[in-house]
């Protein structure tokens, strides 16, 4: 019988690739505005669950969610511009 030890360097190798690589950190880098933007508004949500809104709390909604639409617009043109093709291409 042998141990789930022994076995563990064949299940889950250690090697240098498990360290997110510089185009991975980079994608992550470009998405960060957008994913704080959603937490942002995801917290001022979360407020909402145990007490009615206020109009504090509706404008705090409303600024979210136009961070959150202008992170996502940022982030479609940043993607747009990263893969056109040229003129002579085309």
């Amino acid at each position: 019988m042998k141990s789930i030890v022994a076995l563990q360097d064949v299940v889950t190798p250690w090697s240098d690739g498990l360290e997110p690589s510089d185009a991975e950190l980079n994608a992550i880098e470009a998405e960060m505005p957008l994913v704080l933007a959603e937490v942002e508004l995801l917290d001022a949500l979360i407020v909402l669950l145990d007490r009615p809104a206020s109009e504090f709390d509706a404008r705090r909604i409303r600024r979210a969610h136009h961070r959150v639409l202008a992170a996502r617009r940022d982030a479609a043109n940043r993607a747009s511009t990263g893969t056109q093709v040229s003129g002579d291409a085309a």
